[in-house]
């Protein structure tokens, strides 16, 4: 369930300022999702300008992207550390984040939790006093009733994504299922998110808490960085 608001002048300001970090050398996590496009972009014409980096992407979408732009790729397992990463977020509370709008969650928070930094990069629009957003609960095929009774004790009410443009559910890049999980205004992210790892089937959940060292605010007038 993609979520909208922000303009693209926005987006485009918090990538930009986010690959403005991107250093010859690094190892660079590529997220997913509008806004880590334009990072993405940005850090593709750091590359054609001698720049020399690699990038491990958190989708099909990132790596096509990457590739269109000359980013040279790695796979998680062919680098010793990642540098930083750069993505987007649905939602974010200080350091805290929801993700997987785009059904990449799974991948995303592997890349970007063996980071040494991660830099968010999202529009006004994603900010928020205390995250509220429907939780992505990425599940496997024959988990789905089952996750789905487990979401609904914990308090939840989730909703089987489904595909746009064809029938049946959104499948991920994995091959599982999503449920977007609406908890209302979430008090405790960090109880939370050890609650829905806990469900059997359940292969990630779009909480990351506490895992943002920057967030990059894109706004008309510049863009607001802050650091936690």
């Amino acid at each position: 369930m993609k979520t909208s608001g922000g303009s693209e002048a926005e987006k485009r300001a918090a990538g930009e300022s986010a690959a403005e970090a991107v250093e010859d050398g690094m190892v660079v996590g590529l997220g997913t999702g509008s806004t880590a496009a334009h990072a993405i972009r940005a850090i593709g014409r750091k590359v054609d300008a001698g720049l020399d980096v690699r990038g491990v992407p958190t989708s099909f979408q990132s790596r096509e992207l990457a590739k269109e732009v000359g980013v040279p790729l790695a796979g998680l397992d062919e680098v010793s550390a990642v540098d930083l990463a750069i993505d987007g977020a649905d939602q974010f509370s200080g350091p805290h984040l929801v993700k997987g709008g785009g059904a990449a969650h799974a991948r995303e928070k592997i890349v970007d939790s063996a980071a040494n930094r991660l830099l968010v990069v999202a529009d006004p629009s994603k900010a928020a006093d205390r995250l509220d957003h429907p939780v992505p609960v990425e599940v496997l095929p024959d988990a789905r009733t089952t996750a789905d009774d487990d979401v609904r004790v914990l308090g939840g009410t989730p909703t089987l994504r489904t595909a746009e443009r064809k029938d049946g559910p959104v499948v991920t890049d994995n091959g599982n299922l999503v449920l977007d999980c609406e908890f209302g205004e979430i008090a405790n992210p960090a109880e939370l998110a050890a609650d829905l790892a806990a469900i059997p089937g359940a292969v990630e959940h779009g909480l990351f808490v506490g895992m943002a060292d920057e967030v990059h605010v894109g706004r008309e007038d510049g863009v607001e960085v802050e650091r936690f």
